[in-house]
């Protein structure tokens, strides 16, 4: 089976939404973790915005991993 490979800290993403950041490039900082250790599904992404930098909480259909390389299974 092939699929796209795995999201990693420290990779980098192109944001697609929310409308105000898409097109910058973000750093994956990890997964979002919800209170009693759950997952959330989404993942926390650094991106400099405006004069700072900003963390958002983004779906995996919200951004585009730039290093796409396609493993197998």
């Amino acid at each position: 089976m092939r699929k796209l490979q795995q999201l990693l800290i420290t990779q980098k993403v192109l944001i697609l939404n929310p409308a105000y950041v898409a097109g910058k490039v973000g750093v994956i900082c990890g997964q979002e973790i919800l209170g009693g250790g759950q997952l959330s599904g989404r993942w926390l992404i650094q991106v400099a915005y405006e004069a700072e930098d900003i963390v958002l909480s983004l779906p995996p259909c919200e951004f585009q991993s730039l290093n796409h390389k396609v493993v197998d299974d």
